[in-house]
């Protein structure tokens, strides 16, 4: 097995898996794998062969969170200095939202504080039925970081996300699914092929289509029903002229899977 920080796999339909493999540290985000993770997601955001990215962790977290031992050992630090190391690190991560296809968090187990804003800026998320997810910040006697505070109201709507971030309980994988934290819950030795099947489902589809989809629903969807028709109005002739749509068309009429390739 690698010693990398974060494995890669490009599997042939399309989907690329992205594991979190420090697992004696439960997956936290170090200035290593950080660095790991910029490169990989930087390297997917123009290959067009990707059609959907799945992030998974290795061992039994899925990410326990920012590596803040660096506070501790420097208490000198200014506001300025701690800003200034901060912005960097939760762009870092939150570049997964530039990629232009599905992305989907597989939890494995815990997720916590910035770990669970990683799994939170994915299209998707499906949980482990022993994962627990939590933003305890406050707790920890801190502001949320890794844009918690818009993430969680984005995905849970605000008046849950208040109670989360203002008491910093840890949820269940059950809970998180009634609340809408989580798109659904697997056992856990099944949350990655969970994951994969959605992933797969998604990579069959019409890329352009899907792209563009991507594009009309992130960051919280069209704020209005008239942008929804100006944009769509624009979308949908685009895929009227690819071949993609002459062959779902034709491989509805002959039922058989469509063969599509992105043209």
């Amino acid at each position: 097995m690698s010693d990398a920080p974060l494995r890669v796999e490009r599997r042939d339909d399309g989907v690329v898996v992205l594991t979190l493999a420090l697992p004696e540290r439960r997956n936290a985000m170090t200035a290593e794998l950080t660095q790991a993770w910029t490169e990989a997601v930087g390297s997917l955001r123009t290959d067009r062969s990707v059609r959907a990215v799945v992030v998974t962790g290795e061992g039994s977290a899925f990410c326990s969170g920012g590596d803040l031992s660096w506070i501790g050992e420097s208490p000198d630090l200014t506001v300025d200095t701690i800003r200034d190391r901060m912005l960097p690190f939760y762009r870092s991560w939150l570049s997964i939202r530039a990629l232009e296809v599905p992305t989907i968090a597989a939890i494995n187990g815990h997720a916590v504080g910035a770990g669970l804003c990683l799994a939170l800026a994915c299209d998707l998320r499906y949980a482990a039925s022993g994962a627990v997810l939590s933003a305890p910040f406050t707790a920890l006697g801190m502001h949320a970081g890794m844009a918690a505070t818009w993430l969680l109201p984005e995905v849970v709507g605000l008046p849950v996300a208040r109670e989360l971030l203002f008491t910093g309980r840890r949820v269940d994988a059950a809970e998180a699914l009634r609340i809408g934290l989580v798109n659904g819950v697997f056992e856990t030795e099944e949350i990655l092929s969970g994951a994969l099947g959605v992933a797969e489902q998604i990579a069959a589809n019409g890329p352009i289509a899907v792209r563009l989809t991507v594009a009309a629903l992130r960051s919280g969807g069209h704020r209005t029903l008239e942008s929804a028709l100006q944009f769509e109005a624009l979308a949908q002739p685009v895929t009227f002229a690819t071949a993609d749509l002459a062959e779902g068309i034709a491989a509805s009429k002959e039922r058989r899977a469509p063969r599509f390739t992105g043209r």
